[in-house]
């Protein structure tokens, strides 16, 4: 009888196709986390931006407008007729946002001017946030 020194070609084959599964089952994994984060990212930075825009209303004296693009997933935030914050969340961060209303606007008194609360979703993949903001221009997750 020979000693064995080499491996089969059933055998490697069998390795090769464990090894595929393997390294599929951890990227469908990842994946899902790269879409939660980007998520959880985006949603953060426009919960930021309408909290700016109602403190700069506060500040100055000036209604200040949130406008989201649901067709771009741009966020501008307009005073009076200056734009002071912008972001394309389509481009850095790759998500989605689509929202009940085009736009919110705050009055100096920190109010929100409209007649109905407006709710942001952002998406990407199969990870999905909402934020609502309140008539009273507060947001929550």
């Amino acid at each position: 009888m020979h000693a064995r020194s080499g491996s089969v070609l059933l055998e490697q084959v069998i390795l090769l196709s464990v090894l595929g599964l393997c390294i599929a089952v951890g990227a469908a994994g990842s994946a899902r986390a790269l879409d939660a984060a980007a998520v959880r990212g985006a949603t953060r930075e426009i919960a930021e931006l309408l909290s700016l825009a109602r403190d700069r209303a506060m500040a100055t004296g000036t209604r200040t407008a949130v406008r989201l693009d649901g067709r771009t997933s741009r966020v501008v935030v307009y005073a009076g007729t200056d734009t002071f914050a912008r972001l394309d969340l389509r481009l850095t961060r790759g998500v989605a946002v689509a929202s009940t209303r085009d736009s919110m606007a705050y009055l100096s008194s920190g109010l929100g001017f409209g007649a109905a609360n407006l709710r942001i979703i952002v998406s990407r993949g199969r990870s999905q946030d909402t934020l609502t903001v309140s008539r009273l221009g507060r947001v929550r997750r």
